[in-house]
């Protein structure tokens, strides 16, 4: 991993980004491995940070808690957690943390497949409605991690074929994983999810920030918004609105633990005016963003 400071559109970063480093083994190789107590870069304090490309946990060993966004969850034996790029991350290690990291690049996966909306696929990436982490039992923790060293032996062996190798592991475990999400939290573990409710997250994460309504994403997907909204509930069970609430919500709370004032970040989240924003705000979140930004220093 390399870091540097990701460039915003306002004043300073809010957050250190960290990014893929390519070319770390001589070859395009976007996916690598290590341990969390020993990988050189790795953050395991609380400075609050965000990463550009996927990562899952194997926790074997530590306490404390790992925050994803608003989201704190336990660290202990036997916990996976799956990060998405652009969430922000916080650990509280109260003893130390022990397992692996899996990190890669979305092209690692989406070049092969030739489907820009694949990792939309699987249910613990992006979420919106459950939580980003699940605890498993003994035995199905060991065959999961059993594929995890897989992939760790590969590395230490690499060949001109390995990247088909790797990926194809990966693949698996993607797979596995899901189908242990889905059993957890009660949700769909078919990966052939409907491709325009994909489309629709896809969409989401690259137009959040404009205050459009659900007919234009339904537009923009040559649907009806009373089928978006339909299919929103099967496949998240929230609605179109509310999905796109939840997305701005989630980015606009990310803005103001920065130093940019409310005024700014409501023109820069194209709101007419700060009383729109406040109200808007305070209808989801139940405060007002001044008394969140006070709660969250």
């Amino acid at each position: 991993m390399q870091q540097f400071m990701q460039k915003r559109k306002q004043s300073t970063p809010l957050f250190e980004s960290y990014h893929f480093l390519p070319r770390k083994y001589g070859k395009d190789i976007l996916l690598d491995i290590g341990r969390i107590e020993s990988l050189q870069n790795f953050i395991l304090d609380p400075t609050p940070h965000q990463i550009s490309f996927y990562e899952i946990l194997f926790i074997e060993r530590g306490k404390g808690t790992f925050a994803l966004d608003e989201n704190k969850m336990k660290i202990e034996p036997r916990v996976i957690i799956f990060t998405s790029p652009g969430q922000v991350r916080r650990w509280n290690v109260k003893k130390g943390a022990r397992g692996y990291t899996l990190f890669f690049e979305k092209d690692f996966l989406n070049l092969f497949f030739v489907d820009e909306l694949f990792l939309y696929r699987f249910q613990f990436f992006n979420q919106y409605s459950k939580p980003t982490n699940i605890k498993l039992s003994t035995k199905d923790f060991v065959h999961v991690l059993g594929l995890v060293r897989n992939m760790e032996e590969e590395f230490n062996h690499l060949q001109n074929d390995s990247n088909h190798l790797l990926r194809a592991i990966l693949y698996q475990l993607l797979v596995l994983l899901n189908r242990f999400y889905a059993a957890v939290y009660k949700v769909q573990n078919d990966t052939h999810i409907n491709q325009d409710f994909l489309r629709f997250r896809a969409l989401l994460e690259k137009e959040f920030i404009s205050q459009h309504p659900v007919t234009t994403y339904a537009q923009l997907l040559s649907i009806s918004p009373a089928q978006l909204n339909k299919i929103c509930r099967q496949y998240s069970g929230f609605s179109a609105q509310q999905m796109i609430h939840h997305k701005q919500l989630s980015e606009i709370k990310k803005q103001l633990r920065g130093k940019d004032s409310i005024k700014d970040i409501a023109y820069s989240f194209e709101f007419s005016d700060p009383s729109n924003f406040n109200r808007f705000f305070k209808k989801l979140a139940g405060i007002t963003p001044q008394q969140y930004r006070d709660d969250s220093n």
